[in-house]
Protein backbone atom coordinates (compact mmCIF):
# COMPACT_ATOMS: atom_id res chain seq x y z
CA UNK A 1 0.00 0.00 0.00
CA UNK A 2 1.38 3.61 -0.82
CA UNK A 3 -0.71 4.83 2.32
CA UNK A 4 -2.51 3.20 5.33
CA UNK A 5 -5.86 4.68 4.04
CA UNK A 6 -8.18 2.32 3.04
CA UNK A 7 -11.79 2.72 0.89
CA UNK A 8 -14.53 0.72 3.39
CA UNK A 9 -16.63 -2.27 1.41
CA UNK A 10 -19.49 0.47 0.86
CA UNK A 11 -23.11 -0.82 -0.16
CA UNK A 12 -23.87 1.07 -2.97
CA UNK A 13 -26.57 -1.20 -5.31
CA UNK A 14 -25.14 -0.48 -8.75
CA UNK A 15 -24.44 -3.65 -10.55
CA UNK A 16 -26.67 -5.04 -12.61
CA UNK A 17 -29.21 -7.55 -11.62
CA UNK A 18 -27.21 -10.64 -12.31
CA UNK A 19 -24.29 -9.58 -10.42
CA UNK A 20 -22.32 -8.71 -13.17
CA UNK A 21 -20.28 -5.10 -12.84
CA UNK A 22 -21.87 -1.59 -14.44
CA UNK A 23 -20.10 0.83 -15.19
CA UNK A 24 -21.27 2.86 -12.17
CA UNK A 25 -19.80 1.00 -9.77
CA UNK A 26 -16.71 0.73 -12.12
CA UNK A 27 -16.56 4.09 -12.16
CA UNK A 28 -17.54 5.41 -8.49
CA UNK A 29 -14.47 2.63 -7.45
CA UNK A 30 -11.67 3.58 -9.99
CA UNK A 31 -12.13 7.26 -8.99
CA UNK A 32 -11.51 6.27 -5.39
CA UNK A 33 -8.77 4.18 -6.43
CA UNK A 34 -7.31 7.80 -8.70
CA UNK A 35 -8.04 9.49 -5.43
CA UNK A 36 -5.58 7.76 -3.46
CA UNK A 37 -7.04 5.18 -1.52
CA UNK A 38 -3.90 2.84 -0.70
CA UNK A 39 -6.04 0.00 -0.36
CA UNK A 40 -9.66 -0.28 -2.75
CA UNK A 41 -12.11 -2.85 -1.72
CA UNK A 42 -15.30 -3.54 -3.49
CA UNK A 43 -18.82 -3.22 -1.55
CA UNK A 44 -19.75 -6.80 -0.24
CA UNK A 45 -19.70 -9.24 -3.52
CA UNK A 46 -22.03 -12.79 -3.19
CA UNK A 47 -20.16 -16.09 -3.38
CA UNK A 48 -23.35 -17.78 -3.84
CA UNK A 49 -26.89 -17.05 -5.40
CA UNK A 50 -29.06 -17.66 -2.49
CA UNK A 51 -26.47 -15.44 -0.14
CA UNK A 52 -27.17 -12.41 -2.46
CA UNK A 53 -28.26 -9.58 0.39
CA UNK A 54 -29.40 -6.57 -1.71
CA UNK A 55 -30.47 -5.37 -4.98
CA UNK A 56 -27.82 -4.28 -7.11
CA UNK A 57 -25.31 -6.18 -5.43
CA UNK A 58 -21.85 -7.25 -7.10
CA UNK A 59 -21.44 -11.36 -7.62
CA UNK A 60 -18.83 -13.37 -7.66
CA UNK A 61 -20.42 -16.41 -7.55
CA UNK A 62 -20.67 -17.20 -11.34
CA UNK A 63 -17.59 -17.04 -13.97
CA UNK A 64 -19.64 -14.32 -15.91
CA UNK A 65 -18.59 -12.22 -13.11
CA UNK A 66 -15.39 -12.25 -14.20
CA UNK A 67 -15.19 -10.07 -17.01
CA UNK A 68 -16.02 -7.06 -15.25
CA UNK A 69 -14.00 -7.68 -12.45
CA UNK A 70 -11.34 -8.15 -14.26
CA UNK A 71 -11.65 -5.00 -15.51
CA UNK A 72 -11.96 -3.21 -12.39
CA UNK A 73 -8.89 -4.98 -10.89
CA UNK A 74 -7.06 -3.84 -13.73
CA UNK A 75 -8.28 0.08 -13.42
CA UNK A 76 -7.68 0.14 -9.38
CA UNK A 77 -3.98 -1.21 -10.20
CA UNK A 78 -3.36 1.19 -12.94
CA UNK A 79 -4.16 4.13 -10.08
CA UNK A 80 -1.26 2.60 -7.74
CA UNK A 81 -3.61 1.06 -5.24
CA UNK A 82 -3.90 -2.48 -3.92
CA UNK A 83 -7.17 -4.15 -5.04
CA UNK A 84 -9.14 -6.39 -2.74
CA UNK A 85 -12.71 -8.26 -2.97
CA UNK A 86 -15.25 -8.21 -0.13
CA UNK A 87 -16.38 -12.25 -0.13
CA UNK A 88 -19.79 -12.09 1.35
CA UNK A 89 -22.72 -14.71 2.04
CA UNK A 90 -25.93 -12.82 3.52
CA UNK A 91 -27.27 -15.75 5.14
CA UNK A 92 -30.57 -15.24 7.09
CA UNK A 93 -31.13 -11.95 5.32
CA UNK A 94 -30.72 -12.96 2.01
CA UNK A 95 -34.16 -10.97 0.94
CA UNK A 96 -37.05 -13.61 -1.04
CA UNK A 97 -37.96 -11.56 -3.45
CA UNK A 98 -34.14 -11.23 -4.73
CA UNK A 99 -33.13 -14.93 -3.97
CA UNK A 100 -36.62 -16.72 -4.91
CA UNK A 101 -35.59 -18.97 -1.88
CA UNK A 102 -36.11 -18.89 1.82
CA UNK A 103 -33.10 -17.59 3.44
CA UNK A 104 -30.60 -19.94 5.09
CA UNK A 105 -28.92 -19.45 8.94
CA UNK A 106 -26.50 -22.03 10.96
CA UNK A 107 -29.75 -22.75 12.72
CA UNK A 108 -33.37 -22.34 12.12
CA UNK A 109 -34.27 -18.58 12.76
CA UNK A 110 -37.68 -17.49 13.53
CA UNK A 111 -37.48 -14.05 13.53
CA UNK A 112 -36.32 -14.06 9.54
CA UNK A 113 -38.11 -17.44 8.84
CA UNK A 114 -34.88 -18.50 7.81
CA UNK A 115 -34.30 -22.67 7.56
CA UNK A 116 -30.59 -24.43 8.71
CA UNK A 117 -27.98 -25.09 6.40
CA UNK A 118 -27.54 -29.02 6.07
CA UNK A 119 -24.12 -30.42 6.63
CA UNK A 120 -23.79 -30.24 2.96
CA UNK A 121 -24.98 -27.25 2.69
CA UNK A 122 -22.00 -25.51 4.88
CA UNK A 123 -19.65 -27.78 3.29
CA UNK A 124 -20.83 -26.22 -0.34
CA UNK A 125 -20.59 -22.76 1.05
CA UNK A 126 -17.38 -22.86 2.29
CA UNK A 127 -16.42 -23.90 -1.19
CA UNK A 128 -18.10 -21.34 -2.86
CA UNK A 129 -16.13 -18.62 -0.88
CA UNK A 130 -12.73 -20.55 -1.71
CA UNK A 131 -14.08 -20.62 -5.57
CA UNK A 132 -15.31 -16.73 -5.34
CA UNK A 133 -11.28 -16.41 -3.99
CA UNK A 134 -9.91 -17.89 -7.31
CA UNK A 135 -12.24 -15.93 -9.48
CA UNK A 136 -10.95 -12.92 -7.65
CA UNK A 137 -7.34 -14.07 -8.21
CA UNK A 138 -7.90 -14.92 -12.18
CA UNK A 139 -9.39 -11.29 -12.42
CA UNK A 140 -6.24 -10.03 -11.49
CA UNK A 141 -7.07 -8.89 -7.12
CA UNK A 142 -4.11 -8.55 -5.46
CA UNK A 143 -6.73 -10.47 -2.83
CA UNK A 144 -9.54 -10.64 -0.70
CA UNK A 145 -11.78 -10.02 2.64
CA UNK A 146 -14.13 -12.07 4.31
CA UNK A 147 -16.84 -10.55 5.61
CA UNK A 148 -17.52 -12.33 9.22
CA UNK A 149 -19.20 -9.09 10.58
CA UNK A 150 -22.88 -7.19 10.46
CA UNK A 151 -24.75 -10.16 11.28
CA UNK A 152 -24.35 -12.09 7.86
CA UNK A 153 -23.33 -15.65 7.94
CA UNK A 154 -19.62 -16.14 8.88
CA UNK A 155 -21.21 -13.82 11.65
CA UNK A 156 -24.31 -15.73 12.36
CA UNK A 157 -22.02 -19.38 12.57
CA UNK A 158 -19.69 -16.92 15.68
CA UNK A 159 -22.94 -16.02 17.31
CA UNK A 160 -24.10 -18.41 20.48
CA UNK A 161 -27.31 -17.13 20.30
CA UNK A 162 -27.79 -17.71 16.55
CA UNK A 163 -26.08 -20.86 15.70
CA UNK A 164 -27.55 -24.06 17.90
CA UNK A 165 -26.07 -26.29 15.77
CA UNK A 166 -24.76 -29.89 17.26
CA UNK A 167 -22.34 -31.27 14.71
CA UNK A 168 -18.40 -29.81 13.83
CA UNK A 169 -20.45 -26.36 13.15
CA UNK A 170 -22.03 -25.64 16.16
CA UNK A 171 -21.47 -25.71 20.12
CA UNK A 172 -17.96 -24.62 21.08
CA UNK A 173 -16.59 -21.77 19.72
CA UNK A 174 -13.90 -23.63 17.95
CA UNK A 175 -16.71 -25.27 16.04
CA UNK A 176 -18.62 -21.99 15.28
CA UNK A 177 -15.49 -20.53 14.08
CA UNK A 178 -14.98 -23.88 12.05
CA UNK A 179 -16.11 -22.50 8.65
CA UNK A 180 -14.20 -19.28 8.73
CA UNK A 181 -10.78 -21.04 9.15
CA UNK A 182 -11.82 -24.14 6.38
CA UNK A 183 -12.09 -20.78 4.14
CA UNK A 184 -9.12 -19.50 4.74
CA UNK A 185 -7.61 -22.77 4.46
CA UNK A 186 -9.07 -23.32 1.57
CA UNK A 187 -8.26 -20.25 0.25
CA UNK A 188 -4.57 -19.94 1.05
CA UNK A 189 -4.52 -23.91 -0.55
CA UNK A 190 -5.70 -23.00 -3.90
CA UNK A 191 -4.08 -19.29 -4.58
CA UNK A 192 -1.38 -19.41 -2.54
CA UNK A 193 0.58 -17.59 -0.02
CA UNK A 194 1.12 -14.32 -2.00
CA UNK A 195 -2.29 -13.67 -1.85
CA UNK A 196 -3.95 -11.11 0.25
CA UNK A 197 -6.17 -12.94 2.65
CA UNK A 198 -8.03 -10.19 5.19
CA UNK A 199 -11.07 -10.87 7.47
CA UNK A 200 -13.58 -8.23 8.66
CA UNK A 201 -15.02 -9.15 12.36
CA UNK A 202 -17.35 -7.17 14.61
CA UNK A 203 -16.32 -6.93 18.15
CA UNK A 204 -20.06 -6.34 19.88
CA UNK A 205 -23.52 -6.17 18.18
CA UNK A 206 -24.80 -9.17 16.29
CA UNK A 207 -24.49 -11.56 19.22
CA UNK A 208 -20.49 -11.18 19.19
CA UNK A 209 -18.96 -11.45 22.84
CA UNK A 210 -15.76 -9.46 23.23
CA UNK A 211 -13.67 -12.30 24.61
CA UNK A 212 -14.85 -14.62 21.86
CA UNK A 213 -13.79 -12.18 19.30
CA UNK A 214 -10.61 -11.40 20.81
CA UNK A 215 -9.89 -15.55 20.88
CA UNK A 216 -10.72 -15.66 17.43
CA UNK A 217 -8.53 -12.67 16.37
CA UNK A 218 -5.69 -14.44 18.22
CA UNK A 219 -6.15 -17.75 16.32
CA UNK A 220 -6.18 -15.81 13.07
CA UNK A 221 -2.52 -14.48 14.20
CA UNK A 222 -1.22 -17.70 15.65
CA UNK A 223 -2.24 -19.38 12.18
CA UNK A 224 -0.30 -17.47 9.93
CA UNK A 225 -2.74 -17.50 6.98
CA UNK A 226 -4.51 -14.18 6.98
CA UNK A 227 -2.53 -10.67 6.16
CA UNK A 228 -5.18 -8.43 7.86
CA UNK A 229 -7.87 -8.32 10.09
CA UNK A 230 -10.26 -5.49 9.76
CA UNK A 231 -12.09 -4.54 12.86
CA UNK A 232 -15.49 -2.52 12.21
CA UNK A 233 -16.19 -0.36 15.35
CA UNK A 234 -18.70 1.74 14.19
CA UNK A 235 -16.91 4.55 16.24
CA UNK A 236 -13.12 4.19 16.61
CA UNK A 237 -12.87 6.58 20.00
CA UNK A 238 -15.94 4.61 21.32
CA UNK A 239 -15.72 2.74 24.70
CA UNK A 240 -17.06 -1.22 24.61
CA UNK A 241 -20.20 -1.12 25.95
CA UNK A 242 -20.08 -4.72 27.18
CA UNK A 243 -19.99 -5.06 31.06
CA UNK A 244 -16.34 -5.79 31.85
CA UNK A 245 -15.07 -3.94 29.16
CA UNK A 246 -16.97 -0.30 29.74
CA UNK A 247 -13.77 1.26 31.19
CA UNK A 248 -12.15 0.83 27.45
CA UNK A 249 -11.94 1.79 24.14
CA UNK A 250 -12.28 -0.93 21.42
CA UNK A 251 -9.86 -0.30 19.54
CA UNK A 252 -7.92 -0.35 22.49
CA UNK A 253 -8.91 -3.53 23.22
CA UNK A 254 -7.67 -4.84 19.92
CA UNK A 255 -4.31 -3.15 18.93
CA UNK A 256 -3.27 -4.20 22.34
CA UNK A 257 -3.38 -7.97 21.10
CA UNK A 258 0.00 -9.19 20.04
CA UNK A 259 -0.30 -9.82 15.71
CA UNK A 260 2.75 -10.42 14.51
CA UNK A 261 3.03 -9.12 11.03
CA UNK A 262 -0.95 -9.32 10.45
CA UNK A 263 -2.30 -5.48 9.99
CA UNK A 264 -5.01 -4.10 12.07
CA UNK A 265 -7.23 -2.27 9.80
CA UNK A 266 -10.53 -0.07 12.18
CA UNK A 267 -13.17 1.50 10.89
CA UNK A 268 -15.69 3.89 12.30
CA UNK A 269 -16.62 7.30 12.05
CA UNK A 270 -13.25 8.17 10.91
CA UNK A 271 -14.59 11.51 9.01
CA UNK A 272 -11.05 14.22 9.19
CA UNK A 273 -7.78 13.71 9.07
CA UNK A 274 -7.28 14.44 12.73
CA UNK A 275 -9.65 11.60 13.89
CA UNK A 276 -7.39 9.29 11.10
CA UNK A 277 -4.11 10.13 12.38
CA UNK A 278 -5.84 9.89 15.84
CA UNK A 279 -7.02 6.08 14.87
CA UNK A 280 -3.35 5.54 13.74
CA UNK A 281 -1.74 6.46 16.58
CA UNK A 282 -3.99 4.29 18.87
CA UNK A 283 -2.00 1.37 17.01
CA UNK A 284 -3.96 0.30 14.24
CA UNK A 285 -2.22 -0.02 10.67
CA UNK A 286 -4.48 0.67 8.91
CA UNK A 287 -7.33 3.17 8.86
CA UNK A 288 -10.91 2.25 6.83
CA UNK A 289 -12.50 5.44 5.44
CA UNK A 290 -16.42 5.22 4.72
CA UNK A 291 -19.10 8.20 4.55
CA UNK A 292 -16.03 10.70 4.10
CA UNK A 293 -14.72 8.39 0.54
CA UNK A 294 -17.98 9.02 -0.60
CA UNK A 295 -18.45 13.12 0.03
CA UNK A 296 -14.88 13.54 -1.25
CA UNK A 297 -13.44 11.00 -3.55
CA UNK A 298 -9.47 12.09 -2.73
CA UNK A 299 -9.65 12.10 0.79
CA UNK A 300 -5.86 11.10 1.14
CA UNK A 301 -4.53 13.46 -1.02
CA UNK A 302 -7.28 16.35 0.40
CA UNK A 303 -5.58 15.23 4.19
CA UNK A 304 -1.88 14.99 2.95
CA UNK A 305 -2.33 18.29 1.82
CA UNK A 306 -4.49 19.75 4.71
CA UNK A 307 -3.83 18.00 8.45
CA UNK A 308 -7.05 19.57 9.22
CA UNK A 309 -9.11 18.49 6.54
CA UNK A 310 -12.71 16.98 7.07
CA UNK A 311 -14.96 15.29 4.78
CA UNK A 312 -18.11 17.53 3.71
CA UNK A 313 -20.51 18.93 5.55
CA UNK A 314 -23.90 16.99 5.64
CA UNK A 315 -26.46 17.35 4.01
CA UNK A 316 -24.31 17.28 0.47
CA UNK A 317 -26.10 17.80 -2.64
CA UNK A 318 -27.32 15.46 -4.61
CA UNK A 319 -25.14 16.76 -7.57
CA UNK A 320 -22.02 17.11 -5.74
CA UNK A 321 -22.33 13.52 -4.91
CA UNK A 322 -22.80 12.69 -8.68
CA UNK A 323 -19.44 14.89 -9.35
CA UNK A 324 -18.09 12.76 -6.68
CA UNK A 325 -18.91 9.16 -9.02
CA UNK A 326 -22.05 8.20 -7.40
CA UNK A 327 -24.52 7.30 -9.80
CA UNK A 328 -28.44 8.13 -9.03
CA UNK A 329 -28.97 4.81 -7.71
CA UNK A 330 -26.42 4.90 -5.22
CA UNK A 331 -27.41 8.84 -4.50
CA UNK A 332 -30.92 6.72 -3.81
CA UNK A 333 -29.86 4.65 -1.11
CA UNK A 334 -27.62 7.29 0.55
CA UNK A 335 -31.39 8.92 0.61
CA UNK A 336 -31.80 6.10 3.69
CA UNK A 337 -29.06 7.73 5.53
CA UNK A 338 -30.86 10.13 7.35
CA UNK A 339 -29.52 13.74 6.50
CA UNK A 340 -26.74 12.59 4.33
CA UNK A 341 -28.47 13.90 0.51
CA UNK A 342 -30.00 17.28 -0.25
CA UNK A 343 -31.80 18.30 -3.48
Amino acid sequence: MPNRLMLAPLTNQQSHADGTLSDDEHRWLAMRALGGFGLTMTCAASVQAVGVGFTGQLGIHDDAHVAGLTRLACDIKMAGSVAIVQLHHAGNRSPRDITGTDPVCPSDDAETGARAMTNDEVHEMIGAFVASACRARDAGFDGVELHGAHGYLLCQFLSAELNRRTDEFGGSLENRARPLFAIIDGIRRECGTDFHVGVRLSPERFGMKIDEIREVYSRLVAGGSVDMIDMSLWDCAKNAIEEGWTDRRLIDIFAGIDRGAVRLAVAGKLYTAAAVRGALAAGADIAVVGRAAITNHDFPRLMRDDPNFAMRQLPVPAQTLRDEGLSDTFIGYMRNWKGFVTD
